[in-house]
């Protein structure tokens, strides 16, 4: 039996949960800037497949890469990492 490749995961956080089984999910990465030293954060919105609408705003995920289910999403839910409160 074939082994399948490895799938890009990010941890994010909900921002819009308006969507029937989808929702936007917002990744930052923080890096060092090669000229001036100083640490910046960048974000990207990732618009993610969510099967049972189970993440709400404010929730922390995990979103794993998939086959393109539409033109903007390419992303799935693989977990609620942490509630919002």
């Amino acid at each position: 039996m074939a082994e399948r490749n490895k799938r890009k995961t990010m941890v994010g956080k909900v921002v819009s949960d308006r969507m029937e089984k989808s929702a936007v999910v917002i990744v930052e990465r923080r890096f060092r800037h090669a000229l001036y030293k100083k640490y910046v954060t960048k974000s990207t919105k990732y618009l993610i497949h969510d099967e049972e609408n189970v993440c709400r705003v404010g929730d922390r995920v995990r979103i794993m890469e998939t086959r393109p289910l539409s033109r903007r999403k390419k992303w799935r839910l693989v977990e609620v990492m942490e509630k919002a409160k």
